[in-house]
């Protein structure tokens, strides 16, 4: 970071004060709280975690010092406040690909076509067409199985599984079906990112060098470790 990027004393400082207030205002709540699931708490907790992570960056930005502490969260960051039994829910899914050959993708498009009168593919129409197509004769889980087959490359991807209180009316949402889900409403999601195996690389790397260090020191030691799994429940 330039000379000119670096936060101010000034706003170290007041990220400090920040924090002071977030431990106060969370006390405070841990103090009155009524019952193991208080919203309040929630709400300062993550008041808190927020504060600490803001003075944290500040503090390593300006004076590349970090703090002796951290501040747990849940995995999506969001704590659960929906129905205890809900009478509903609703499954959320994104997944992402590339397309990395698009004449795999047409070509698989074309296939289908010549096999399927109903199915209307444009031979000028490009990917855009193509996916219509595949989608339109296949199940995703089964694109998502054969990505390689069709010229993509998986990203990542994510399911939700979000509680309600009552079943949605027929055709109520299909406008905006991803609009109005309430983060604080999902009761569990499974998270898959090449991010986690590089996270898995980063454990290993840190475990192998104390394994080593602890060798040329003459200890035997255990070289245990927790690697985040690709797929995370929250």
């Amino acid at each position: 970071m330039s000379d000119a990027a670096l936060p101010t004393v000034a706003e170290v400082r007041a990220a400090a004060e920040a924090v002071k207030a977030a431990l106060d205002r969370h006390l405070a709540a841990v103090e009155r709280r009524i019952g193991d699931e208080d919203p309040d708490v929630y709400a300062a907790f993550n008041e808190l975690a927020a504060a600490a992570e803001e003075y944290d960056e500040l503090l390593y930005d300006r004076y590349d010092e970090v703090t002796p502490f951290e501040i747990p969260t849940p995995e999506d960051g969001v704590p659960y406040t929906g129905p205890a039994e809900p009478a509903a829910f609703s499954v959320l899914i994104r997944r992402d690909y590339a397309v990395v050959e698009p004449a795999r993708l047409i070509a698989q498009a074309e296939r289908v076509a010549a096999h399927d009168l109903d199915a209307d593919f444009a031979h000028d129409g490009g990917t855009a067409d193509a996916l219509g197509v595949l989608f339109g004769e296949y199940e995703p889980d089964e694109i998502a199985s054969r990505s390689k087959d069709f010229g993509l490359e998986e990203g990542d991807s994510t399911l939700w599984i979000a509680a309600s209180e009552e079943m949605a009316e027929p055709g109520e949402w299909l406008g905006s079906p991803f609009a109005h889900t309430d983060p604080q409403d999902v009761l569990h999601r499974f998270d898959v990112s090449s991010v986690f195996d590089e996270e898995s690389d980063e454990f290993d790397d840190i475990d192998d060098q104390a394994q080593d260090q602890g060798k040329s020191q003459g200890q035997d030691r255990d070289g245990g470790r927790t690697a985040r799994p690709g797929l995370t429940p929250a």
